[in-house]
């Protein structure tokens, strides 16, 4: 079944080019009404869902400013009477290797990336617990999950929304609350010079947009990390072995050492914690086993 948005609300952050405007104008295009969100340039992608037909409205809202992101949903609210779709796009980079970043730099990128998408959530949360239903979806990056060279600032951010995202997704279940995070690879402003030309053109920002349809779709999953670059789809996940118990003796640090590759065994027993209390209730079990 196609899908659809028909009678769905979203805000798409960071949507006046790049991803956020490849967003915003494939969930018009599938009938959603969309806050358009961005500094600058939020006014001509209006224009362009309008003359498709489509329903959309302009928010200059700055996401660091929690005052002007609750007014971007009132403006919404008053519009259409709901919020059904969050997509926290906006971001900044600031790039420079750790040792010579300014700390204002650090602040900046964490203060957009991070700050910007919980002050998005916390202004949509009661509107979509009220309503039993809500999709939102974190942009998280590889150089979060993975790193990358000079991205200390934009690493530490897009890491810590997949933490954002991990708990948001167990407080809105039962509110009918599905939260997942966004990594793509995709050529926009912020990635300008940092590729060939050739690659670039295969990284298109929409190649992205299939999988955020997906993730803020009717059957979306929840706690999902998906990948997403020129046409590829991958899964990311936070994983935990199964460990070894060694106690608390004198030489439990040098028994570390000397157990750190049994440790390390993925091929045992490694699992995907439903919740940050597997990691305690694994210590417990074997402890109970061992001690």
């Amino acid at each position: 079944m196609p899908i659809q948005f028909q009678g769905r609300v979203a805000i798409v952050t960071g949507a006046g080019g790049g991803l956020g405007r490849e967003h915003a104008l494939a969930l018009a295009a599938r009938g959603a009404k969309v806050v358009v969100n961005d500094l600058a340039a939020a006014d001509a992608v209006v224009e362009q869902i309008r003359a498709a037909g489509g329903q959309a409205i302009a928010s200059a809202a700055s996401v660091t400013n929690f005052d002007a992101v609750r007014a971007m949903v009132e403006q919404a609210m008053a519009a259409w009477g709901r919020v059904d779709i969050l997509v926290n796009n906006a971001g900044v980079l600031r790039d420079k290797s750790f040792g010579k970043m300014d700390l204002a730099d650090f602040s900046l990128v964490m203060d957009v990336h991070l700050m910007g998408a919980v002050h998005c959530c916390k202004a949509v949360w009661e509107i979509m617990r009220q309503q039993q239903f809500g999709r939102i979806v974190m942009t998280t990056s590889s150089s979060g999950l993975y790193g990358n060279f000079g991205q200390a600032n934009y690493g530490a951010a897009k890491m810590a929304l997949v933490g954002l995202m991990q708990t948001l997704a167990i407080e809105g279940e039962k509110a009918g609350i599905r939260v997942n995070s966004l990594a793509p690879t995709a050529h926009t402003q912020m990635t300008e010079g940092l590729m060939p030309e050739a690659v670039l053109q295969a990284f298109k920002p929409a190649a992205v947009t299939p999988g955020l349809l997906y993730l803020v779709s009717e059957d979306a999953p929840t706690r999902t990390i998906l990948c997403a670059g020129a046409g590829t789809f991958e899964r990311a996940y936070v994983t935990m072995t199964k460990g070894v118990h060694l106690g608390t003796g004198p030489d439990a640090a040098e028994q570390v050492a000397q157990a750190f590759e049994a440790i390390s065994d993925r091929a045992h027993g490694e699992i995907v914690p439903s919740s940050g209390a597997a990691q305690t209730q694994n210590e417990l079990a074997r402890a109970a086993r061992l001690g």
